[in-house]
Order: C-alpha cells, then sequence, then structure tokens
C-alpha cells in the first residue's frame, strides 16, 4: 500500500499510529534527561521505517512508546485515531499483544526452552488454547525458515536462527507492525542480510507494517523511509528507493 503525501493525510485516514507533541523525560530535577522533546511523527500502514541517529538521540525510546512499552511525559500517541492515555492497563497490555510483535537485539528467548515454546508464548498471555496454540507456532517458524527445529532449544541455536525464532514469535499473533530495535545488531553481515531479506519480504509479502531502529547504514538502506533522530527530536525524515 502506497503511503499518502502530506496533503493526503489532511483528508483521508488516520494514520495507523501517530505521535504529537511528544516528550519523554527520565529522572527528576538536576538528573532529569530528556530523551525525547515535542515529536511529531505518522506511520502508514505498509510503511517500512528505518529510525536511525547516534546512540542518546532517542530512537529507542520513541519505538518504546510506539510498542506502548512505555507512555510519554507529554504530548498525545494515538493508534487508528484512538488515543493511547485513555486506556485502561489491562486493554492497553491486549492492544499491545495483539497489534505488535516485538523482535530485539538480543533476542530475548527463555535459553533453556524450545523454539516452538519461545513462539508459542504470546499465545500464552492471549489466552489461546494449547492445540492451536502449536498449530499456529510451528506455522511461524516455517514462515521463517525453521521447519523442522521446532524442538531445538535457544541454546542449540546460532544467533541467526535464534533471531528467526524471535521473528516467528513477532509474527504468531498476526500483527499489523513489526517494531524491530537493532534485529541484527549481534550477527555477521551476511546473516544480517538474511535478517533483512525476512524482514523486508513480510512488509512486501505480507504488507506488515515495519519500524526498525538500526545504527547499520546497510540496513536502513532496506526501508523506503529512514528517519533520523538527534538530541530528542526528529532530523530528517525522507523516502526514496531500496538501495539494499
Amino acid at each position: 500500500m502506497a503511503s499518502p503525501t502530506r496533503h493526503e493525510t489532511v483528508t483521508g485516514p488516520a494514520p495507523l499510529l501517530a505521535l504529537a507533541g511528544v516528550t519523554k523525560v527520565y529522572g527528576v530535577g538536576e538528573a532529569a534527561v530528556r530523551a525525547l522533546d515535542g515529536v511529531d511523527f505518522e506511520v502508514w500502514p505498509g510503511d517500512f521505517v528505518a529510525i536511525t541517529g547516534a546512540s542518546g538521540s532517542g530512537k529507542t525510546t520513541v519505538v518504546s512508546i510506539l510498542g506502548c512499552l512505555e507512555a510519554s511525559s507529554a504530548g498525545e500517541y494515538r493508534i487508528e485515531g484512538v488515543s493511547v492515555q485513555a486506556l485502561s492497563a489491562d486493554v492497553l497490555a491486549a492492544l499491545r499483544n495483539a497489534k505488535f510483535g516485538f523482535v530485539f537485539q538480543n533476542y530475548n528467548l527463555l535459553s533453556r526452552t524450545s523454539a516452538l515454546e519461545n513462539v508459542a508464548l504470546p499465545l500464552v498471555y492471549a489466552g489461546v488454547g494449547r492445540v492451536e496454540r502449536e498449530a499456529r507456532a510451528r506455522a511461524a517458524l516455517a514462515e521463517v525458515g525453521l521447519e523442522g527445529r521446532e524442538e531445538s532449544r535457544s541454546n542449540q541455536l546460532s544467533g541467526g536462527q535464534q533471531q528467526r525464532v524471535a521473528i516467528a514469535r513477532a509474527l504468531v499473533n498476526a500483527p499489523e507492525v513489526i517494531l524491530a530495535d537493532e534485529p541484527t545488531g549481534n550477527l555477521d553481515s551476511r546473516t544480517g542480510r538474511d535478517i533483512m531479506e525476512l524482514l523486508s519480504g513480510l512488509n512486501r509479502d505480507r504488507g506488515i507494517t515495519v519500524l526498525m531502529v538500526t545504527h547499520d547504514p546497510a540496513c536502513a538502506a532496506w526501508a523506503r523511509r529512514r528517519v533520523v533522530f538527534q538530541d530528542g527530536r526528529i532530523r530528517s525524515d525522507t523516502r526514496g528507493e531500496v538501495a539494499a
């Protein structure tokens, strides 16, 4: 799906995700750190966005807020036009589990648990029965190329395989958005390219919106939209051809 132009956003449907004047402050008094400083940011269905910037620029903080992992200090966050601030903690948790899939640099897998059990974990929280959980987890593992490794424990898998398990876990609830924080940060360049091909295919073929934090220009080149943060603000927001 093509993203709307700035003119079209005025009269068209609401964006999938929208931040308006969002600020995030950690600490108080002299120890306070302003991680985000009045950020306006919109994400449209089908976007593939690379978020880059120096360490401490606010890029990871903005993704944490977009994924409802933490709240902003000021400003408004809307998901499909609905204000997140108005939602109860239980509703917010259910929304997070249904709407988003998360992929992290360190995989965040249970090390002595099978790939199948790791992938099925979000379905446990969603109250899905065991038979359906297992079937959906197997399908997700097959989608990322790990059919036959369902019973392998995380500590028996390579880094690239562990990240594929993490992506399968992100997919198992059929999310609209994948939020990936340095998904290739612990991988060599060849394995990192494999992971980027996988994320790119999910965006292209399934229409899943992807927001990816990365410090690697080679990874950012896979995205059609590139947003650069600096000192808690957006320095640039550009669209272009995929260079990868």
